[in-house]
This record gives structure tokens, C-alpha cells and sequence, in this order.
């Protein structure tokens, strides 16, 4: 069957400009994806909405927590009336409204109590709000079952989305360029596997197709890759990639989930300097009163701030479902302090 064959003539009117944008084919590997995202915060309804909107097959919301008068500031899938209720069951009625055509379902057990053969049922596995060593575990089995995985949180004016594709082909598709092309290595995570050239009218385009190979998360938090920019280079790297670092150390070896007191803050300033350290990044790209910015903002969510990350987020996961376009490799960093979301591969 083809992959017209599998999108209707409803459905191609109601995704016309997409389809315009990415094709057909793309579109019919986004309406037979089914994603599964872990926890939902307000970086999570972001994601859900722009997908769903997108025209995803189903989604699967996972989430035993239940909904508290905290959760209503961030996300907007909840509302006063859903206090007290389970967050995934409450928010899947809601996306559910955005697009009938996608089969959204609530899961409210933990996520702790799953299974590889759980992981294993669904295309693209999104986690996000989750500790550490949470986020290693689930990375792990994805790895396992050869199944895509991001992780994010929005840490108020701050946040992360980390991709781990395992290994992904894609196409990008252009005017043709007056450098020649061929198949064969383009960066250390990057090959160029075929290159096609056609005639567009009086205009030549060209389609690379590429291949990204990328790392897990716990490979990635040892990876010193950074240090080996230049000295002014790494002076500009944000110091909210190695503040991520610290925030889940401090958790780790304090049981709190932020500092709270001057003592708290000086370990956790430490904590900071040390992951700059691991990273092989300067401690100077990081000071006291950007440890204690950082600190005020660990478990607040920011609906700008979400919007932002899950729109790349988002963006990134239709991305590979349609096989177009530069994935992300393998970090973004939001910095609210600088407006800036750089890309950084470790």
C-alpha cells in the first residue's frame, strides 16, 4: 500500500500545508507513529499539542502524579477542576480535543514499574521532569530496542531537550550547491550517504541523504568533547549545560531537590564547578550569581520558556518521523539570561 493510499482525502486537505512543507511520505510515518511521553509538565503539554496538532497516530500519556494548585501556573492542559485527579488521565481528555484523528490514551501507573517490552511498543519514547538516573534507565532501554529517545525539563528562565537517535538517516533537500558533494564522513557523528541531483524547471536541486550517529545520555554527561574549542569559544559556552549537571548531583547526594539555605548554595556552586571540570569547560563561564539564579529557578515551569523548548522538541521528534531536515545532536540548551538555545553535541 502506498503511502497516499494510507492517508485519505480528509486527511490530505486537513494537513495540506505540512504536507507541502515535508511530503506525503513523511506525513503518513507521522500518522502511523505512536509516541509515548513520560510525565507532564508544562514543557510536556507543549510537545503533546504541537505533535498531536501535527497529525501523530496515538500518544500515550504516562503520569502517576495527581494534579496540584502548582501544576495550573505552567500547564495549560489542566484546569482548577482537576486538582486532585491523575495529571496523565486529566491531560489526555484535553489533548484528545486538539485532534480527534490521533488516539490518545492515559496511562496513570508509574513509569518506574515498566517493562522493556512496554518501552518496546511504541516508536519514539519523550521523558521528561525525570532525575538523572531515571532518565539513564529509560535511555538504556531504549538503546535496547533500538527506539529513538529525548529527554527535557524547563527549569524556569532555564531548560534542556537531549536527543539520543541511536542512528538516524535523513534527507535534506536544496538548490544545488556550486561545491561539489560526495558520500563520506562530514563530521565526527556525520556521513554523507548519497547525494541525488534532479532538475527543478531551469533549476538543479539536491538531495543528501545523511546519516547521524549519536551517544547515550550517560556516555554524553562524560564526554569532554567541549575542550576541544578554542579557548574563546569555550569562554561562550553556557554555564547552564554544567548547572544541569550539578542540579541532579545535588539531588543525588543531598536527597533536596534545590538548595534552600547559604550552606546549600555554596555546595551547590561547587557542584557547578566541578561539572565544568567534567565537561573540561572554564569554571570562569560560571559565577556565584548565576548559581544562585539558577538555583531560585530548579522546579518552576515558565509557560514562555516551555513554549519554546517544546516547540524544538516537538520539531525535532516530526523531524525524524518524516526523515527530513538536521536532527538535534545531541543537546539543546535554553539560557533565559542570554535568550539563547545553543546546540551542543558531548
Amino acid at each position: 500500500m502506498t503511502e497516499e493510499k494510507l492517508i485519505s482525502s480528509e486527511e490530505i486537505a486537513l494537513y495540506d500545508r505540512q504536507i507541502r512543507l515535508w511530503g506525503i511520505a513523511a506525513q503518513a510515518r507521522m500518522r502511523a507513529a505512536n509516541v509515548l511521553l513520560v510525565n507532564t509538565g508544562a514543557l510536556a503539554n507543549e510537545v503533546a499539542k504541537n505533535i498531536v496538532l501535527a497529525g501523530i497516530g496515538s500518544l500515550t500519556v504516562l503520569d502517576c502524579q495527581t494534579v496540584s494548585p502548582l501544576d495550573l501556573g505552567g500547564q495549560f492542559l489542566l484546569e482548577e477542576s482537576d486538582i486532585g485527579s491523575n495529571k496523565a488521565e486529566a491531560s489526555a481528555a484535553r489533548i484528545q480535543k486538539l485532534n480527534p484523528r490521533t488516539v490518545v490514551s492515559a496511562d496513570s501507573s508509574n513509569f518506574m514499574e515498566k517493562t522493556a517490552e512496554y518501552y518496546a511498543k511504541f516508536d519514539i519514547i519523550v521523558a521528561t521532569e525525570l532525575e538523572v538516573d531515571d532518565l539513564i534507565s529509560i535511555n538504556d532501554i531504549c538503546r535496547q530496542n533500538s527506539k529513538p529517545f529525548y529527554a527535557g525539563t524547563s527549569i524556569g528562565l532555564y531548560g534542556y531537550i537531549f536527543a539520543d537517535l541511536i542512528k538516524h538517516t535523513f534527507s535534506i533537500e536544496r538548490e544545488k550547491s556550486n561545491i561539489s558533494i560526495k558520500p563520506g564522513p562530514e563530521s565526527a557523528t556525520r556521513s554523507i550517504i548519497d547525494v541525488i541531483v534532479k532538475k527543478e524547471g531551469p533549476k538543479l536541486k539536491e538531495i543528501v541523504t545523511k546519516q547521524e550517529t549519536y551517544k547515550p545520555l550517560s556516555a554524553s554527561l562524560q564526554s569532554d568533547n567541549l575542550s576541544k574549542l578554542r579557548p574563546r569559544s569555550l569562554m561562550k559556552i553556557s554555564p547552564v549545560l554544567p548547572a544541569i549537571k550539578a542540579m541532579w548531583n545535588f539531588h543525588k547526594d543531598t536527597g533536596s531537590q534545590k538548595p534552600t539555605s547559604e550552606t546549600d548554595l555554596a555546595q551547590f556552586h561547587h557542584l557547578v564547578v566541578d561539572a565544568c571540570r567534567d565537561f573540561g569547560l572554564p569554571v570562569g563561564i560560571v559565577s556565584p550569581g548565576f548559581t544562585a539564579s539558577f538555583a531560585r529557578n530548579i522546579g518552576t515551569e515558565l509557560s514562555p520558556i516551555a513554549a519554546i523548548l517544546g516547540g524544538v522538541l516537538a520539531q525535532d521528534i516530526l523531524n525524524y518521523l518524516g526523515q527530513r531536515e538536521q536532527p538535534i545532536q545531541n543537546w539543546v540548551i535554553f539560557d533565559g539570561d542570554s535568550s539563547t538555545a545553543p546546540i551542543y553535541s558531548l
